[in-house]
This record gives C-alpha cells, sequence and structure tokens, in this order.
C-alpha cells in the first residue's frame, strides 16, 4: 500500500487535497510555473494540480520523447 493509498496531500503549495499521482521531483520540474514543494523526491499531485501539469510541460515531454526516436 503506497502512500497515494494513505491518503497524502498534494505537494502544491496552498492546496489540501487529496493526491491522486506521484512522480518524481525531475520529472515534475519540467513545468517551471507550478509552485511546487521542491523538498522532498517524490511529488504528489491532485487531479486538478496534474492536470496543469500535463498542459504546462506538454512540449518538454514531447521534445523529451523525440530525443529518444
Amino acid at each position: 500500500m503506497g502512500r497515494i493509498d494513505k491518503g497524502v496531500n498534494c505537494s502544491i503549495q496552498g492546496c489540501d487535497e487529496t493526491a491522486q499521482r506521484s512522480m518524481s521531483g525531475s520529472k515534475a520540474s519540467m513545468a517551471v510555473n507550478m509552485d511546487l514543494d521542491s523538498t522532498s523526491k517524490r511529488i504528489y499531485l491532485c487531479k486538478t494540480h496534474y492536470r496543469e501539469w500535463k498542459k504546462a510541460s506538454k512540449s518538454e515531454r514531447e521534445n523529451e520523447r523525440a530525443r529518444w526516436d
């Protein structure tokens, strides 16, 4: 049973919602405009902030995938 199943909160400063996704801190830093708590290795995001992260890091993730092809 992981931390998300136990009910960890979102890592965005000021957000008290329950996290739905987790990712590494380096992957989360692809979106520079998000107010992340960068003191930990894992970042936990609620559904709303995960969608914002996906939109903000879309071009960066596409470039990363293209680099491996």
